[in-house]
C-alpha cells in the first residue's frame, strides 16, 4: 500500500504490517482497554516513524551522490530502502550506510536532552498501565539506541555488514569484500538464530531472513562481476579487431 512521497521517494507498507498493527492493538486493548489500545498503536507507529527516519538517512545521503531511490518499504521486521544501485566506492558506501544508524543515535540524543533528569532511562510500566508522554519518550530513546546498535551487526544486508564490506573493499576487490562480509554475517546469523530459538522465535526468523538475503546479495555481486568481465572481454576483442594491422598493402595511386 502506497502512502505518500518524500522528495520523490515512495513510502509503501507491506500488507503484513497491518497484521502486526492489529495484533499489537488487540494486546493493548486486552491489557488496558481502549486507552491501552490507542497507546499501543501510538507506540508502534512512533517506533516505525523512527524506522522511516533511519531509512531516509540512507536515502538522502544516497541521493546526494546521484543515486535514485524509488521506494521505502515498511515490513513488520523493519524498513527496506530500494536503491537503483549501490556504489562500489568504499567511501560512498560507508557514508550512505552510517547515515541510518547515525539518525537513530541523534534522535536518542535529542530525546535524552528533553527528558528530565529524575526519569530513569530504564522505563518500566506494567502491562495494565498506560505510559505517560515522558515514559513514552524514554521508550523511544531506548528503542533508537537499540535500533542503531542492532543495525551495526556485521552481517550483510545489515548496516554493519555493509560497513565491513566498505572497509574490506579498501584492500580487497569488491567481490572478495562482499564474500567475506557475507560469510561473517552467516556465522553470526547461525549463532544468533540458535540462541534466539530458546528466547524469541521471531528474532530467530529475523536472523534466518538476514542469512538468506546476504547470500542473495553475494550471488548478485558475483553475477554482476561476471557480466562486467564478459563486457570488458567483448570490448577488448572489438578494439583489437579495429586496430588490427592490415594483411595486404594498400593500393598505390599513380598520377
Amino acid at each position: 500500500m502506497n502512502l505518500f512521497r518524500v522528495r520523490g521517494i515512495q513510502l509503501a507498507v507491506h500488507f503484513s504490517f497491518f497484521l502486526l498493527l492489529a495484533v499489537n492493538a488487540f494486546d493493548g486493548w486486552a491489557d488496558g482497554g481502549w486507552p491501552g489500545l490507542w497507546w499501543n498503536s501510538a507506540l508502534l507507529l512512533s517506533f516505525f516513524g523512527c524506522v522511516v527516519l533511519h531509512e531516509l538517512g540512507h536515502c538522502f545521503t544516497a541521493m546526494h551522490y546521484g543515486i535514485t531511490v524509488p521506494r521505502i518499504l515498511l515490513l513488520p521486521i523493519g524498513g527496506m530502502a530500494e536503491f537503483d544501485g549501490i556504489p562500489r566506492e568504499p567511501r560512498r558506501e560507508l557514508l550512505i550506510t552510517i547515515a541510518g544508524p547515525g539518525v537513530n543515535f541523534v534522535l536518542a540524543g535529542l530525546l535524552w536532552l528533553v527528558l528530565p533528569a529524575e526519569l530513569s532511562p530504564a522505563v518500566e510500566t506494567s502491562a495494565a498501565d498506560v505510559p505517560t508522554l515522558l515514559e513514552t519518550a524514554g521508550l523511544l530513546m531506548q528503542w533508537n539506541v537499540a535500533m542503531g546498535l542492532f543495525n551495526l551487526l556485521p552481517a550483510v544486508p545489515m548496516d554493519g555488514g555493509r560497513i565491513l564490506r566498505a572497509l574490506l573493499a579498501t584492500r580487497l576487490s569488491y567481490l572478495r569484500a562482499t564474500f567475506w562480509a557475507v560469510t561473517t554475517g552467516k556465522i553470526l546469523c547461525v549463532a544468533g538464530a540458535a540462541i534466539a530459538l530458546f528466547y524469541q522465535p521471531l528474532l530467530a526468523a529475523l536472523f534466518t531472513f538476514i542469512f538468506v538475503v546476504g547470500e542473495m546479495e553475494y550471488r548478485a555481486a558475483r553475477r554482476r562481476e561476471l557480466e562486467d568481465a564478459h563486457f570488458r572481454a567483448v570490448l577488448a576483442r572489438l578494439h583489437a579487431a579495429s586496430v588490427a594491422t592490415p594483411t595486404e598493402e594498400p593500393p598505390l595511386l599513380v598520377g
